[in-house]
Order: structure tokens, then sequence, then C-alpha cells
């Protein structure tokens, strides 16, 4: 096994919006440097970090996976992410472990949402970022244009460090600024370039070298007093400032490639290998202590500390749990504590990954990345460490889901399996959230988008032989009352033994908005013994569980139970029970009884090209908005929708802006039903229960 410094890691996150080509770019990676003999195809699944069952599947990445390579005597730690927002997560854990992010542009679509989440997760990571324009050798691409949305989009610091001569099929021959020279690639080879000089191009070339010495100077004082005083820099000294330059991002490197081809990507991996960021670069994170006080994790520092951003089940292998060591030396056999779970792990078999391809090692260095088999107890977001050092580091945030189904059991009995199958995968992907709701009466199920909740359903099926299918959930709707009312019940029953007797008089008025039911009694004198009180709330409160008006649960409604009659020897707290049910119904169905409906504050954030074709839907599905506002280079509409018309909404989203608007909801409030949807609803629950009869 090399050893390798941490001065000589280089850990990245590959980022963008769907379909960037990022894979295609990991994969031109691997060919250059020899790790892989020929490019792979995504179409035919044969690419290094698209290898499991979805993924060929629906041909697109959906996990995070970890790649490793050696250029210029540096090792590469690739982090390939998938681009769809429904695989938020893998991106975001990427970025958690990386020391920098490598943002991929398709240079055919141009900038996305994707590529402005990518960046605004990376500058909350506090990562600096270079950017590829991948693509150029499609047909009516400019790299110009992109070049002046980027700066548009990102500043004007911006800044490429390669010119494509002649974009478009055939594309070879890139103008660097680097070199103050032309370099030429063989479309299709194995990267490799030669260098010609710039000739008419030279005074181009020179013109933006001179730029990015300018940059390089403004990094650091010393550098600006030397540039001032000669006019210029050396080129050691320009060099030397480089790395420093882009840690502080006051340049933003852009390099022009087609992945497809493989153009381009060498002198990538120069730059990477050369100024890219080493865990050097991050050498002390923060980490709570013991005690849960703010303290930090020092790479220097000789107990090892872990953080295992990642977990996922290989088949043959099992659990597999993806790292980074952020200290000391961790080696197979060591006994971690986790700090977050308060129990101990012993540290199985380590690996260095290639996509499915995995090389045993005995230990890995501070900075670098790696898995482990079989942890017991240790999910996504643990922090593993020394007993003799204990620290908890910080866990990703990731953003709440943005869809919501319920599962259907296609096979009855299956109940246990899909209870492990769905806690499984939650500590798996913390992006997935399920529960039971017994006011509905459905397993609901939220995740980042439907593809993210299909492909939940298909690992049920495939690791965990539990076949569901995804179905509409069911509304919680709410009734209520929109005046006063009471009413008088008479229980009585007799049945040859001791009898039944109770009498209740009930009065309700409309309560307070999201006040429940509020249970009182004003009884005087003494006919009903005050202990029967519990008896009729605990009836009124059944009713109200139950439904009274159209089966869902009542709320904002004041119960008073202020008169009744009680028998000596029949009446008991049954009684007062029934009673109290069934006079709660009476005069509920005199109180002018009517359904809300719980309402969801929607944000939606789009080009503004896009802005009208949203609000026009969202005024269909019944939605008032609450605002349009700028948000960076989108524009965030605000509304208030309905529940009953949020189902499947992200998939309507990303159709109308063209895959580039997201949404986020959240629950705001309950609001009366239109009478016109109030009567089919009514009519809809008398079907049900009709059939259900049957």
């Amino acid at each position: 096994m090399k050893e390798y410094s941490s001065s000589d890691l280089r850990s990245f996150a590959v980022l963008g919006h769907a379909s960037a080509g990022k894979t295609l770019l990991t994969e031109a990676m691997l060919l250059c440097s020899g790790k892989i003999g020929r490019l792979g195809s995504i179409a035919a699944g044969t690419t290094v970090s698209d290898y499991h069952a979805s993924e060929h599947q629906h041909q697109i990445s959906v996990h995070c996976s970890l790649l490793h390579t050696e250029w210029m005597g540096r090792k590469l730690n690739i982090l390939d992410t998938p681009g769809y927002a429904d695989f938020i997560s893998e991106g975001l854990g990427a970025l958690r472990v990386g020391d920098f992010a490598l943002i991929v542009v398709n240079a055919a679509h141009g900038l996305g949402v994707g590529t402005d989440a990518a960046w605004e997760y990376a500058t909350h990571y506090g990562l600096p970022k270079i950017l590829v324009v991948n693509g150029l050798d499609k047909p009516n691409v400019k790299f110009e244009t992109i070049l002046e949305n980027l700066r548009e989009h990102f500043g004007p610091k911006v800044f490429p460090l390669g010119m494509p001569l002649s974009t478009g099929p055939g594309f070879s021959h890139v103008l660097d600024v680097m070199r103050n020279e032309v370099v030429a690639y063989t479309p299709g080879g194995n990267g490799r370039y030669t260098e010609v000089p710039a000739g008419a191009l030279e005074e181009r070339v020179k013109r933006l070298h001179r730029e990015l010495i300018e940059y390089v100077a403004e990094s650091d004082d010393g550098l600006m007093e030397k540039f001032f005083e000669k006019g210029y820099l050396a080129e050691e000294e320009f060099r030397a400032g480089l790395h420093q330059t882009i840690q502080k991002q006051v340049f933003v490197p852009v390099f022009p490639v087609s992945a497809e081809t493989n153009v381009g990507v060498t002198r990538l991996l120069d730059f990477i290998a050369k100024y890219g960021s080493s865990p050097l670069d991050r050498a002390e994170v923060p980490a709570r202590d013991a005690s849960g006080l703010p303290g930090s994790v020092a790479l220097a520092q000789p107990e090892p500390v872990v953080y295992v951003f990642k977990t996922m089940n290989e088949p043959g292998v099992g659990e597999l749990s993806l790292f980074r060591v952020y200290s000391g030396t961790v080696r197979t056999g060591d006994e971690l504590q986790n700090t977050v779970r308060d129990c101990t792990e012993r540290f199985g078999q380590i690996y260095l990954l290639n996509g499915h391809d995995r090389t045993p090692v005995t230990h890995l260095n501070a900075g670098d990345l790696g898995a482990v088999v079989k942890l017991r107890a240790t999910h996504t977001g643990d922090t593993l460490c020394s007993p003799r050092f204990q620290v908890v580091l910080p866990k990703v945030e990731f953003p709440k889901p943005d869809i919501h189904a319920a599962l259907k059991l296609r096979s009855k009995g299956d109940e246990d399996k899909l209870a492990v199958g769905l806690a499984t995968l939650h500590l798996e992907d913390p992006t997935f959230h399920y529960r039971v709701d017994d006011e509905v009466h459905q397993t609901l199920v939220s995740g980042q988008g439907e593809l993210h909740l299909q492909v939940i359903v298909e690992r049920l099926q495939r690791r965990f032989g539990v076949s569901v299918s995804l179905q509409e959930p069911n509304i919680p709707y709410r009734e209520t009352i929109r005046a006063k009312a009471e009413s008088l019940y008479r229980h009585k029953k007799q049945t040859g033994g001791a009898g039944q007797f109770a009498e209740v008089a009930l009065r309700i008025q409309p309560g307070a908005r999201n006040s429940g039911v509020v249970f009182s009694q004003s009884l005087v004198g003494n006919n009903v013994d005050r202990i029967f009180v519990a008896s009729v709330e605990k009836g009124v409160q059944t009713a109200c569980r139950e439904g009274i008006y159209a089966g869902f649960r009542v709320t904002d409604v004041e119960v008073d139970f202020f008169d009744g009659k009680m028998h000596p020897v029949d009446s008991k707290d049954i009684a007062f029970q029934v009673a109290g049910y069934h006079a709660m119904k009476e005069a509920f169905h005199t109180a002018s009884p009517g359904l809300l409906e719980p309402v969801w504050a929607v944000s939606v954030v789009v080009p503004e090209d896009d802005v009208g074709a949203v609000l026009g839907d969202l005024t269909a599905r019944r939605g008032h908005i609450l605002g349009v506002e700028a948000d960076g280079h989108f524009q965030n509409i605000r509304a208030h929708v309905p529940q009953r018309e949020l189902y499947h909404y992200s998939t309507v989203v990303r159709s109308l802006t063209g895959g580039r608007g997201r949404h986020a909801a959240d629950f705001s409030h309950y609001a009366e039903v239109p009478a016109d949807l109030t009567q089919k609803l009514l009519m809809e629950k008398g079907k049900a229960n009709g059939s259900e009869k049957k």
C-alpha cells in the first residue's frame, strides 16, 4: 500500500445539475490516469461509478460513488454525486467530507437550479470551487455565452484557465492560459496532448495570463507589493501564490472540456494535483467534546476521529460505511467509540473504492477517505473516535422532504418486513422519512422527489422482499361547526339484569381556530353525580375522533355539559359514555357543520422566464399568491395552497421549468373547504362507506 501524506491528498465532490456529464467526467479522469482501459457508457451501464441496479435501471446516478486514482504523485479521492435533486443527500454528504467542489455545467443546457444549489452548498461548507464546462464537442454550443452566464450568476471573479477553439464536433484545441500556448488533444484518445505555439492567439493568451497574475497578486499583500514594484510576478512567485488564491476564491477557475471525447480533462487533473485543496487547508474542523461544549479536531491530533458520511447495503458484502479520517490513523481491528449512539465499534476490513471495485488496506491516515464493512450500530452522520479523545462532528443538515405518498402493501403479512425495511432505509438515507399516521390510517413516506420515492419502493422489493405501491395520501380533513346548538339524549337499556340509564344535555358552539375540542361542565344541583363528567367527556371525545359529519376528526368546538339525569342503580360509566357520544352527534348535526382542509405554505424558486406559468398553475390549484420576490438570479413565489392540490407537485414544478425549478412546502393552517368541494367529499365518503358495508 502506497502511503500518502495529507499534503498529497485531493478529495473533492463532483456536482452539478442533472445530465451535466459528471459521471463521464470522472470516468475520463480514471481513463487519463490509467485506472481503466476505456471509457464506460451510461446507456450500457458500464461506468465505474454507476454500478447499482437502480442506476442501471434508470440510467442516472442515484448514489454518491467514491473513486480514487493517482495523478502527479497525488492521490485523488473523487466523489461522483447525482445531479437530480431527488438525491441531494448524496451531494451534501460528499461536500461534508470533500476539500473542494468541482461544479460541472453542461455547455448545451447551460446553468440550472442544480448549478446554483451546488454553488450554495459548497459556499455553506466554505469550500473552494472549480467550474468545468462540459460537452463542448456538441453542436451549437458557445463557451463564451456560458462563461458570460457564469459571471452574471457568480460574479466577475469567474475566470477561464482555458479557452476552447472551434467548439462543436471535432473539438480538440484549447488556448491554455497557464501555459501561454495552445494544447491539442486527440478526440477519443487517452487524454494526452501536444503543445502548439499560440501564433496569432499569442496576444490574447498573454492578456489572459496577465489577468490571472493580477488575481494571484490580489490574494496576498506581499505579492501585491512585488507586482506593483516590478509590474509582474516571477513564474515561481505566481505558481506559489496560486494555491492560496484558489483557497480564498479570489478567482474561480473555469476549465473547458469534453468528457465524452476526453478533451481537456488532463489539464484539469494537472491543476487539481498542483493547486487543488488538500486536508492541510482544513487542518482544524469544529466539533463538540464529550460534555457537548464547542471544540475542534486538528488534523495533527494523534487519536483517530472518523466521520461516516454514507451507509449503504452492498450485495454479497452487507452494510458498507463510507468515511473520512479527520485525525490520527484508523486501522482494521481498532475499537472505536460511536459518540452519537454511545456504543463501541470494532473497525472491520478497510477498503479503497472505485465504484464496486474494492482494494483492501490495513489502515488510512488523516485526511483520507475509505470504506469499512459491517459496522454494528453506526449509520450515516455518526462520529467514531478513540475512547481517549471523544468528540462529535457536526452532521449534515438535510433539506425537508418535498413530496409525500402513501404505501400500500400488495401482500398481507409483510408488515414486519416493511417496518424493518423502512427503518433501515431511513438510517441509510436521512432525506427519506416515514411514519404511520393513525388519523388517515396509512403509512406515509416522504422524500425529495417522485424518483426518490420510486427508488425507495424498488429497494424495498429488492432488498427486503416487500412489494408495495405508492398512492395518494388521504387528506386529514377536519370537521367543525359554524353555529351554536343544544341536544338532550337519553340512554336507557334494560336487559333483564342491571340496566343502563343516563341523560345528557350538551351545549356546543364554535371554538377558536386550532383549539381542538374543549370540554367543560356547568352542572348545577344534584341531577348528575360529578363522577360521571369524565364519562361524558370520554363519549364526546370518542365521537369527535371518529368524525360525525363526514368521518373526519372534529376540531375547534367548545362543548358544555350543562344538565342531565341519572338513576340511583342503573347509571354507570358506560351509560354516560354512550349518552355523551350520541348527544354530541345530535348537537353537531344541528350546528351548521362544515369541513376544514389543511393548507400548506409553498415556496417555489424558478427562473424569471417561468414565473407566469408557475403562477397560473398555482392559481388553478386554488392557491393564494402571497408574493413574488427576487432570490439571487431566480424568483421566489410564495403561496398558500390546499394540500389536496399538491400531490405530485414537485414533478409539476420540474416539468413547468424544464427541471430548473424547485419548491418547498410546510403545513400552515386549516381553512374552510368550499361548498362545492364539501359536497363532493360527502359523496365520496358516502360511496366509500357503501362499498365497505357490501
